[in-house]
């Protein structure tokens, strides 16, 4: 794993990069962090990423200012669907589809604030999206999902952010005749595929890791992107 430089429309940006082992081409996957940012977390689910076949790569959205305007500026990007956070995602992809050993087909996952940009990408050229506990959803999402790629999403019955979220994400996709797999998992809550800081706090405010429902998550968007990835890069 490696930090790399990634040029955007606003500057370059440090960003994590993680390719397999072995001889490539391989599809690419950007990831998108949770609202804490990237640190060791991100590290891990960058090693997960590239030891299941992928390139992967984590444009860090809080590269420029100060860490609370850089949170502010990314919120209120994600809440109006346009801005500097949107350019990065898309300068992340243009990245992974320039790379001599990517195949030139790219997914997206994210995390809590990740994964509602990986809901609101996925019309943007990537070839799957895999949304983890993306809630609350983005608003106006009949609109945002517009053309979307298919969509893998992950939530937790105890997510408190996350009341229905997985029922309505299903009626739209179902509407939009978008591919999809989305699966509640009853014992988790938000953030359950990261491990965070201050696990017993975080549980009993409704989120925290679940080993479990982590590596079922994993499993089913592994099996998707190799559908919706591998199988579109042959």
């Amino acid at each position: 794993m490696t930090t790399i430089t990634v040029d955007t429309p606003a500057g370059p940006i440090d960003a994590l990069l993680n390719a397999p082992g072995g001889e490539g081409p391989w599809p690419g996957v950007v990831i998108i962090h949770d609202a804490i940012g990237y640190g060791p977390d991100n590290e891990a689910i960058s090693e997960r990423v590239a030891a299941a076949g992928y390139i992967a790569l984590t444009p860090n959205l809080y590269s420029r200012g100060g860490r609370a305007r850089c949170i502010t500026r990314v919120f209120r990007e994600l809440l109006t669907q346009r801005g500097r956070a949107l350019d990065d995602i898309l300068a992340a992809r243009d990245h992974l589809r320039a790379h001599p050993q990517c195949t030139g087909t790219v997914g997206i996952a994210g995390f809590c604030m990740g994964g509602q940009f990986a809901l609101i990408m996925g019309p943007k050229g990537f070839g799957a999206s895999a949304p983890f506990y993306g809630t609350p959803l983005p608003k106006r999402l009949d609109q945002t999902l517009d053309a979307s790629c298919p969509v893998v999403a992950s939530f937790g019955r105890r997510d408190p952010m996350g009341i229905g979220a997985a029922g309505r994400l299903q009626r739209v996709v179902d509407d939009k005749n978008i591919p999809a797999d989305i699966k509640v998992y009853p014992e988790a809550g938000h953030s359950f595929a990261n491990q965070l800081p201050g696990q017993a706090f975080l549980r009993i405010a409704g989120f925290g890791y679940n080993e479990a429902a982590t590596a079922d998550a994993w499993s089913r968007v592994f099996a998707f992107f190799g559908e919706h990835l591998v199988t579109e890069a042959n």
